[in-house]
């Protein structure tokens, strides 16, 4: 049986829950992950977006983008609590949220062309310029 894993923001706000059955894990370093967490990289998890739940504080999301590919935030704390993406199939959760540690770790570096200048990557985990094509 697959574990349930929980999640939430910095002030507790908005929590979550999502299956422990993540499909795939990156750190993605473009620009836009790097502003919206404030970090070096966003290590992030997908899922089918309907195995997500906000389990609390759903109507205090600051919700950035449309309705098939937006940011989630806390609406108190800012805490970027997930991504919607693929034509809002999928939900890409923010590691770093998670309060239950998941059996997915983060397999390949994603958008390195545009990666932090100040941050050396020093494992061995495959990197890309782009994407990873599946």
């Amino acid at each position: 049986m697959t574990e349930t894993l929980t999640g939430k923001c910095f002030c507790g706000a908005v929590e979550y829950s999502v299956p422990d059955a993540f499909l795939y894990a990156m750190n993605c370093h473009c620009s836009n992950c790097r502003r919206t967490t404030g970090s070096a990289f966003k290590p992030f998890a997908g899922i089918e977006r309907a195995r997500f739940t906000v389990t609390k504080g759903a109507d205090g999301l600051l919700i950035h983008g449309g309705a098939t590919a937006h940011d989630a935030h806390c609406g108190k704390c800012g805490s970027l609590l997930y991504s919607v993406v693929r034509n809002g199939a999928y939900v890409h959760v923010t590691m770093g949220t998670l309060i239950d540690p998941p059996t997915i770790r983060p397999t390949h570096h994603i958008f390195v062309g545009s990666k932090a200048p100040w941050f050396t990557i020093t494992d061995d985990l495959p990197q890309h310029e782009g994407h990873v094509t599946r």
